[in-house]
């Protein structure tokens, strides 16, 4: 098997998600990383004695010592030389896309075509040059639910319309709903907006509701949690960050890379 082209995105994003408390199959079946490249990219941080669970991290915490670890990576060299070489495989990746997941596509690549990039890298060109094929590749694979406390699934749903009694104008109603995903017990706050300052008082309203804080937020593809609307390798926004490291959880946007069943709006009767 051809060796894959790791970068310091590529690794903080198995830090941060292992620091989350994922295990090491976990990593390797949602990421698509083999698991002895997960234990080589954790050993340095085992070896200081961190472990998952402790103080927060943020991500630029993460890539610092990813490049202090591993220096080689910060070599922005090797991004320019991966393109090309998926390039290669273009017209496959296409036909390939909305019939297996991307993790599925990039193994294939790599065991029978020798390609050697990361699957991070996949993400990236496949969003960056098949934009219309990646928003039709939603290969939705059922899944066990997730332990007690692991997972709160997020979205908007409209509720409705609402008669303004101040200035006698219709406006449209949101809901704001996390879902437990092993439990289905769920939260539901109406909106009048969905800015930032909506988006974070309806979670930290649902924490106080559910009287504790899922250990990983799965949102679904939203500006206001997410920077880039991107499933593949999306950019959370700086508030919404803050947020996860002050309660110590982990911020994973659904992805269609890793096997998922969203149902809120099949689970919230109002807002479908």
């Amino acid at each position: 098997m051809a060796r894959r082209t790791f970068d310091v995105v590529d690794v903080t994003e198995i830090l941060i998600h292992w620091y989350a408390g994922r295990s090491k199959l976990e990593l390797s079946a949602s990421l698509g990383v083999d698991r002895k490249t997960i234990r080589k990219y954790l050993e340095p941080a085992e070896a200081e004695g961190i472990v998952p669970g402790g103080p927060p991290i943020s991500a630029d915490q993460w890539a610092e010592k990813v490049q202090v670890w591993f220096p080689q990576l910060a070599d922005t060299r090797l991004r320019q030389v991966t393109w090309p070489e998926i390039a290669k495989h273009h017209d496959y990746i296409k036909s390939m896309l909305g019939v297996v997941t991307m993790s599925t596509i990039h193994q294939r690549l790599v065991s029978e075509r020798g390609l050697d990039a990361s699957v991070a890298s996949l993400r990236r060109y496949v969003r960056a040059n098949l934009p219309e094929e990646n928003r039709r590749a939603q290969v939705t694979v059922l899944r066990e639910d997730p332990p007690v406390g692991e997972e709160a699934q997020i979205d908007y749903g409209h509720l409705g319309s609402w008669i303004d009694p101040g200035t006698g104008r219709g406006r449209k109603v949101w809901a704001f709903v996390m879902v437990l995903a092993m439990s289905r017990h769920m939260f539901v706050r109406p909106v009048l907006t969905m800015d930032q300052r909506s988006w974070t008082a309806s979670h930290v309203a649902a924490f106080e509701f559910f009287g504790g804080v899922p250990r990983r937020l799965v949102p679904d593809n939203l500006r206001t949690g997410v920077d880039k609307p991107d499933l593949y390798d999306p950019k959370i926004n700086r508030s919404y960050a803050e947020l996860g490291v002050h309660y110590g959880t982990l911020i994973d946007p659904a992805r269609a890379v890793k096997p998922k069943d969203k149902q809120l709006a099949s689970d919230c009767a109002p807002c479908g």
